[in-house]
């Protein structure tokens, strides 16, 4: 695919440090990854509830959710994941020129992706969130029931079981979600926001 010749960008006439001045915080990208189980839905989600309790603007990016609609048409092969998490990075980069904070939950497995995405923004704005928890643990915990399903070969390119999983290299976050509350990865993801003075 490649982009028309005959589009032009068009300005909004509302700026996105406006919206940062209206919301009273800047907005910026939590990009939760990890492996499935390693709690990263659990996490964006409750820390989402405690910006709305602070009345901040924010909203979650699920993978699982994105997959019900705008990338129903991707398969898990490896270029359908990297377009899926490409379409990811373009959608959270209008939540984030909308003045929100957004939550991304995705594996993300590779990156190469995830630093395509980190381009997209500016400094500051992409927050990786490294949700570390051994394989052991996220399959014994196994909410879907997918790696059950993924060691009797019934998915394939299964991240962790039969396609690989590529830690971040210098994640801004780390939540050792097997050792963490939720609360503590919570605040500890909060303290970040207000040290850096997003909020």
């Amino acid at each position: 695919m490649r982009k028309s010749d005959h589009i032009t960008w068009h300005q909004s006439t509302i700026t996105k440090k406006d919206r940062h001045e209206l919301n009273g915080h800047k907005s910026c990208v939590l990009w939760f990854t990890g492996l499935s189980g390693s709690g990263k839905s659990t996490l964006a989600n409750a820390v989402d509830q405690a910006l709305y309790r602070e009345n901040r603007k924010s909203y979650v990016l699920d993978g699982d959710n994105i997959r019900h609609g705008l990338n129903r048409d991707l398969s898990f092969g490896a270029e359908d994941r990297k377009e899926n998490i490409r379409r990811i990075g373009e959608v959270a980069k209008l939540f984030v020129d909308s003045g929100q904070i957004v939550c991304t939950a995705f594996i993300s497995p590779f990156v190469e992706d995830r630093e395509l995405v980190r381009r997209m923004f500016e400094d500051g704005e992409f927050i990786e969130i490294y949700c570390n928890c051994p394989i052991e643990v996220c399959e014994n915990r196994d909410p879907k029931g997918l790696y059950k399903k993924a060691r009797k070969g019934e998915i394939s390119n299964f991240t962790g079981i039969s396609s690989p999983y590529e830690a971040p290299i210098r994640p801004e976050i780390i939540i050792e979600s097997h050792k963490t509350t939720i609360e503590q990865a919570t605040r500890q993801i909060l303290s970040y926001l207000k040290e850096k003075k997003i909020l």
